[in-house]
């Protein structure tokens, strides 16, 4: 790494372990058991501590905090850490804890954007390709799969998990599990109906677009008990990947979800 790549006035501990060709800016810190990964760069007055490693060709705002404690009550100092992915943007002000006892990390995954002052609290698992919009508020130990997106303002509860391809509407209130492809919003968040503009926007063709309205349906519509609804789901669409998916989401609820 070249020095001539680090400003003058950053304070980057010599035991940190820092990629080729990263950048860090003007009055950046950098603790000693952050690892930084080949072409990221750290803009100015970025704080990154504890044990967090990030990895390749991510861009990180000003004013970002990284892998300090969790704002929990329990926590008592235990060895934990923040993982990050590669090709994330990490906007203005995020803040971003490291994990606890329960999972023991943080960790984003790749490809994803965070907007500014977004809060991830300890435990939280963000998925590939996500979008969090700004000032979303993710409580501890909240589980976001693949290509969710989650609207400006959205406060999520602790311990609930959102499905892959949802989408979550601004200024919504979620404290229950947010079923895959569906677009859920209000205070509290209801399911609405399916994500269709980002499904098509991933390429979901027709057929599973239809499907996916046919299960919204089953499932929102008909007034049927969840576990009735879902024993319709496990027999008439069993081959059907998408479904057997969204199925095994739902059953693996502990907090219900946001019918």
């Amino acid at each position: 790494m070249s020095l001539n790549n680090i400003h003058p006035t950053a304070i980057v501990d010599p035991n940190a372990k820092i990629g080729e060709n990263v950048k860090i800016g003007p009055y950046s810190v950098v603790g000693p058991e952050v690892s930084i990964g080949n072409g990221t760069v750290i803009e100015s007055h970025v704080v990154i501590e504890g044990e967090t490693i990030i990895g390749e060709n991510n861009y990180i705002f000003s004013f970002v905090s990284i892998g300090k404690v969790p704002q929990d009550l329990k926590f008592n100092g235990e060895k934990t850490r923040v993982i990050i992915g590669n090709n994330n943007k990490i906007r203005e002000f995020v803040t971003i804890h490291r994990g606890t006892i329960d999972k023991y990390e943080t960790r984003i995954g790749n490809d994803t954007l965070v907007m500014a002052y977004v809060h991830i609290a300890h435990d939280c698992i963000i998925g590939d390709h996500c979008v969090l919009a700004n000032a979303a508020t993710f409580a501890g130990h909240v589980e976001v799969e693949d290509w969710a997106v989650v609207g400006g303002l959205t406060a999520i509860h602790q311990f609930t998990r959102v499905g892959r391809h949802a989408m979550i509407g601004g200024c919504s209130a979620v404290n229950q599990d947010v079923v895959p492809y569906m677009l859920s919003e209000g205070n509290k968040a209801r399911a609405v109906y399916i994500n269709i503009v980002g499904l098509k926007r991933r390429g979901f063709s027709e057929e599973q677009i239809k499907t996916l309205r046919e299960v919204y349906k089953i499932i929102f519509k008909k007034k049927l008990k969840l576990e009735k609804a879902l024993q319709i789901l496990e027999k008439d669409y069993k081959d059907n990947e998408d479904v057997v998916k969204l199925v095994e989401f739902i059953r693996k609820s502990k907090r219900g979800i946001t019918r």
